[in-house]
């Protein structure tokens, strides 16, 4: 097994960012996966936040991503409350099952914990991310921003988080974009 190093995203890496977007998600002939654009769009957001944005680096090459952006939960009895939206994450297909992909999730976790972010919400299978964490919005009490997700709907609750709080999560602007 290689060794490998997560760390920040630099500004350098943003073509090598979108190869591992487009090749992640990227069906041959198809054309540039929404993730692609989506994370050019987040960088451009108000929701960017650098520090969120990882890479994993394998022999000088960046091999995987994943970033977190500013979220809101729109909470039932209060003002919004700053939270974290998750992913795209990707990993080149080559790399994929190689562990690579969950130790980037357990950094970003890490990441996001040491921000005093109460949660990270994400939209993905249910069976792959409960292994770190994430449980149906549902159980705690968080709306996703269209009832029709709720199946895949995720939250993993971190360290600030208060179990009394109710609300519906709202994602960073450009995720309203995609097509």
């Amino acid at each position: 097994m290689s060794s490998f190093v997560i760390r920040r995203e630099r500004p350098e890496d943003a073509a090598a960012i979108s190869a591992v977007q487009a090749a992640a998600f990227g069906a041959e002939g198809s054309g540039e996966p929404a993730e692609v654009r989506l994370v050019e769009a987040l960088r451009r957001s108000d929701g960017w936040l650098p520090r969120l944005s990882l890479v994993a680096e394998d022999a000088g090459a960046v091999v995987a991503h994943s970033i977190c952006s500013q979220g809101r939960l729109d909470v039932d009895d209060g003002p919004p409350m700053a939270c974290l939206g998750l992913g795209p994450i990707g990993v080149m297909p080559g790399r994929q099952g190689t562990g690579i992909g969950s130790a980037l999730m357990w950094a970003m976790i890490g990441a996001a914990d040491a921000t005093d972010a109460p949660l990270i919400a994400l939209l993905g299978s249910p069976d792959y991310y409960s292994r770190f964490g994430f449980v149906a919005s549902s159980e705690v009490g968080i709306e996703p921003p269209d009832a029709s997700w709720a199946q895949f709907f995720q939250v993993l609750t971190l360290s600030s988080w208060q179990p009394s709080t109710r609300g519906r999560f709202v994602y960073a602007s450009p995720f309203d974009d995609l097509d």
